[in-house]
């Protein structure tokens, strides 16, 4: 399967029943270690995120009339979002799991955004809404949310530095020099290989120390948390995904009406940048599978399916979707483009759910492991950005386009606190996100000399994108 010079198969039955499971495997697999990351970065359900992962890509696939063999897995692009409306040390007398609520109603409105720019597609045409959104604003907005996280990435390393590192390590050796299913699959192979060593390192020399396994007792080398153990023993094997007592609204207290349009306010705007890569994506699978999916089933329907799986994923307590650039890699690689074999994936991920015992075990994966990866992760997010400016040819040279950039990048990084103001009786938080977002967009829709042209032609788009936002 990895000879590229192989026909392209667009009809799985044709292998038969198990290579069809096989294939199945592998794209669960492939999309698997960076979907379980966002929730350990910020403090969601592991197992409601497999469970909203399967079931937002059947869903997906059913608006899309079962033509786009795409996966939608977390999106790391509202990772921002969520540090600046439920940070893991909470906020105030909310704790984090309090603010979570919060955080994914805000994600379940940003979901809601799509329908409106399919809505638009479908009704005025593409050209005339991405005038909107050019990348010298989508781009700078990308670049912004990586670099807000990375003093995250680095208070994660800072539990193990040698974890970290060894984690940081495996993804660099395995995406680079990595071949076939080992260079789709970086961060999955450096979660497991940096935790087996970590592993080996409790086992030889691990003691106990402020609740955690740490290295000779050194508090500044720990490993494993001891109540994560303890939860492991104790896990049930099967069991419900589903938690704040059916969805998001049964956790969220509706008087404080001042935190409920915050948070709205704050991830909202992240849907932009979003929106944009969504069209990336659709662009890349499209030229991957050699078929127009942008002309059919059309972009109106790849956004709804996108934006519906995400608003539905926050209601249940689930992170934003997106369609993911690694399950593209798979097609590339095994050239067998049948969307049977992704929803073949998406209901393996959705009995994977229903395992507390799992979610157990990977809960336990160390801080630093976490660490390690989100270290290169972040710093991807921020090279994605900068890679979405290059490949669009944003000139520089003009004042506009420098000026947009500027106030972009200095609002998000610079302003460090929300932006709070008051509207009767209500008290409204801006995120410095938010505030980039709202000021790059209304600069280059006020400034003169726009000179971007969306291309709808989805040929020659990149594919085999090794990380997703």
């Amino acid at each position: 399967m990895n000879n590229k010079t192989h026909e392209a198969i667009y009809d799985a039955r044709t292998l038969g029943v198990p290579k069809m499971l096989i294939l199945g495997f592998q794209h669960m697999f492939a999309m698997f270690g960076a979907t379980v990351l966002v929730p350990l970065l910020t403090g969601l359900d592991i197992a409601t995120t497999l469970l909203m992962a399967g079931l937002g890509t059947l869903l997906f696939h059913f608006i899309t009339k079962m033509k786009v063999p795409a996966f939608l897995g977390s999106s790391f692009a509202f990772l921002g979002g969520y540090a600046a409306v439920a940070p893991l040390e909470g906020s105030g007398t909310l704790s984090n799991t309090e603010l979570l609520p919060y955080a994914c109603l805000g994600v379940a409105c940003a979901g809601l955004v799509y329908l409106i720019l399919a809505a638009l597609f479908k009704c005025i045409g593409i050209k005339k809404v991405m005038r909107y959104f050019p990348p010298v604003v989508t781009g700078p907005i990308i670049i912004s949310i990586g670099l807000g996280l990375a003093g995250s990435a680095v208070d994660n390393c800072s539990a193990n530095w040698l974890i970290a590192f060894i984690a940081l390590a495996i993804v660099i050796i395995f995406n680079i020099w990595g071949k076939g299913m080992a260079k789709i699959i970086p961060i999955l192979i450096g979660v497991l290989g940096s935790c087996l060593i970590a592993a080996i390192l409790a086992l030889v020399c691990g003691s106990e120390v402020d609740g955690y396994i740490a290295v000779a007792g050194n508090e500044n080398m720990k490993l494993f948390s001891v109540s994560a153990l303890e939860q492991l023993k104790s896990a049930a094997w099967i069991g419900l995904p589903i938690k704040w007592r059916g969805t998001v609204f049964g956790g969220i207290d509706w008087t404080n009406t001042s935190l409920i349009i915050s948070s709205i306010i704050a991830i909202v705007p992240i849907s932009l940048a979003t929106m944009m890569e969504h069209i990336g994506d659709i662009s890349a699978i499209s030229s991957t599978v050699n078929r127009n999916f942008i002309a059919s089933p059309g972009l109106h329907r790849t956004l709804t399916g996108d934006g519906l799986a995400t608003t539905f994923s926050a209601l249940f307590g689930g992170p934003a979707n997106t369609t993911y650039g690694e399950n593209t890699g798979v097609l590339a690689l095994s050239r067998v483009y049948d969307p049977k074999v992704i929803r073949i994936a998406a209901v393996l991920a959705v009995l994977l759910s229903f395992s507390p015992k799992f979610e157990a075990l990977v809960n336990l994966i160390p801080t630093a492991v976490i660490g390690g990866i989100s270290f290169v992760l972040y710093g991807m997010i921020s090279a994605i950005g900068v890679r979405n400016v290059v490949e669009n040819h944003v000139d520089f040279t003009k004042s506009r386009n420098l000026i947009i950039a500027a106030v972009i990048l200095v609002s998000a990084l610079g302003l460090g606190t929300a932006a709070t103001f008051t509207i009767g009786a209500v008290t409204i938080s801006l995120s410095a996100l938010a505030v980039a977002s709202i000021a790059g967009i209304l600069l280059n829709a006020i400034l003169p000399g726009k000179d971007y042209d969306f291309k709808e032609d989805p040929e020659g788009a990149e594919t085999g994108v090794d990380f997703k936002l």
